[in-house]
């Protein structure tokens, strides 16, 4: 996949993008060194459209970032061609509601969620792009300053996020910030798709959905039909649209899914949730004037991504993957080469602390992804003084009582055929209920034990707080904090190259 993707040239407008949007980076002679050995034919690992989410959103962006660096080494070293990681920034998406939160714990252990304001009505649809940071950013950095005090990385973290979260500053730009700074030595190059001269190169893309919004669809349909007999499940359900967003206005205003009107032979796009329409020759006329006013969807991105850089493996997240069981008839209609799909890391913090609360309740880490009754279930409580054990009651059930029906049932079958089945059920309505009652008073020891609740309640904070995997729900400030930048960035990478660039399981962290 390297040599192939090594045959295609980055174009030289993108190139000068990159070289600008690098230079408004910290500097880092090694992010330099991977852009020289872009424009000399080198090929990328591509982190893909990672929405810019407040102080990088949720861990798994940082683990993702991390993916890139590891996979890059592992293609150069396996193919001897110059491979160089790139982070691919969501900026065209308009949704702020998943951008503008980021979950760290206090010093009780208890989650609390830092935010952004969600701004007025008329922002609603306005690309993040053009987000920017308000003065409140000073009292969130206080708040997170004052959550994570004492911690080892406290000072590093917060001197890293004051430098890049200012007051005026758009997001994507402070995030960018701290993203370069964490991967200044490991050469990752940051790519911000809103930018007028990518729509450019974009626009035939954007023309080609527009102009052949019906066969396209019907390809979709096909597919996804496919994948229906096949047992699979879509990730994208396919509409009539054109799989492009249109920019109401200027390139800075409201985005909208162009939708085909439902008017009986009208030539004209309706913009999607609105009574407002677009005609074809229009849409045509401002792509060539004003591409910028064009953005991808989620099923488009990928192809514009990969039909602009030499993209040698493609760094997601598991929905992300998923997407490509429907990608296949966009990527044969634009003549784009689909490259190596590579799962991002996934990665749990288990502290000393954490390890040792495991250990008293004899769970392992993975244990507390359960549905919480299965892992109640499965504890071994302080009991009362005569209080039998959940366990023992069950094996006497199955050494005794059920044996026992059994017995009664199987005579009472042998001699009268038409109660056979009646006996049956019998024996299964007894075996539920007095695995139901049982099962009620492991609970009701369970929910007395305080000690025990107490511990369960602090291991499912840390591992898996609100029934969320820990790397969805907790921000990079909350790892970091607990670590140390450096050594953050140090565990997670060394554990991704010894667990192998292409690890699918859940790595953990053990400080």
């Amino acid at each position: 996949m390297a040599r192939l993707a090594a045959g295609r040239r980055v174009p030289a407008a993108l190139l000068e993008v990159l070289r600008e949007q690098q230079a408004a980076l910290p500097a880092s002679a090694a992010r330099q060194a991977s852009l020289e050995a872009l424009a000399e034919g080198g090929v990328a690992v591509v982190a893909t459209g990672q929405q810019v989410g407040l102080f990088l959103g949720p861990l798994y962006t940082f683990y993702k970032a991390a993916s890139a660096v590891v996979v890059a080494r592992a293609i150069e070293a396996e193919s001897g061609i110059r491979c160089v990681p790139l982070f691919w920034l969501q900026t065209e998406d308009h949704d702020f509601a998943e951008i503008r939160t980021c979950a760290v714990a206090g010093s009780d252990g208890q989650p609390v969620q830092l935010e952004l304001s969600e701004g007025s009505e008329a922002e609603s649809r306005v690309s993040v792009a053009y987000r920017c940071l308000g003065a409140e950013i000073d009292a969130v950095l206080d708040k997170l300053g004052s959550l994570l005090d004492g911690q080892p990385g406290a000072e590093e973290v917060l001197a890293l996020l004051r430098a890049q979260y200012r007051p005026g500053r758009s997001l994507a730009a402070a995030f960018s910030g701290v993203l370069a700074t964490l991967f200044a030595d490991e050469g990752l190059i940051l790519l911000d798709p809103r930018d007028a001269r990518v729509a450019s190169l974009a626009a035939p893309i954007y023309r080609s959905c527009i102009e052949d919004a019906e066969l396209i669809e019907r390809h979709l349909q096909d597919r996804q039909a496919a994948l229906c007999t096949a047992g699979f499940a879509t990730q994208v359900p396919v509409r009539s649209c054109a799989l492009v967003f249109f920019h109401q206005g200027s390139a800075a205003g409201p985005r909208f899914r162009l939708q085909k009107s439902a008017r009986e032979g009208a030539t004209e796009w309706a913009l999607a949730g609105t009574t407002q329409t677009v005609t074809h020759a229009e849409l045509l006329d401002l792509l060539a004037r004003e591409p910028l006013r064009f953005s991808t969807s989620a099923l488009l991105r990928p192809i514009v991504q990969d039909a602009l850089l030499p993209t040698a493996a493609y760094v997601g997240g598991p929905g992300e993957i998923n997407y490509f069981a429907e990608l296949g008839p966009l990527y044969h209609h634009f003549g784009v080469v689909p490259p190596l799909l590579v799962s991002r890391a996934r990665f749990r913090c288990v502290d000393a602390r954490t390890r040792r609360w495991l250990a008293q309740s004899g769970l392992r880490a993975s244990d507390l992804a359960q549905p919480a009754h299965e892992l109640r279930a499965r504890l071994h409580p302080a009991r009362p003084a005569g209080s039998p054990d959940p366990q023992e009651l069950r094996d006497r059930v199955a050494r005794q009582i059920l044996p026992a029906v059994d017995e009664i049932t199987s005579a009472i079958s042998a001699t009268r055929e038409h109660l056979r089945r009646p006996a049956q059920r019998t024996r299964g309505s007894v075996a539920h209920a007095l695995e139901q009652l049982i099962g009620r008073y492991a609970h009701d020891l369970v929910e007395g034990d305080e000690t025990t609740q107490r511990r369960i309640h602090q291991l499912e904070m840390v591992l898996y707080p609100g029934g969320v995997a820990q790397e969805r729900f907790y921000g990079w400030p909350w790892l970091a904090g607990r670590l140390g930048v450096p050594v953050c960035k140090r565990l997670v990478i060394e554990g991704l190259e010894q667990a192998g660039a292409f690890a699918t399981d859940v790595l953990e962290l053990l400080p």
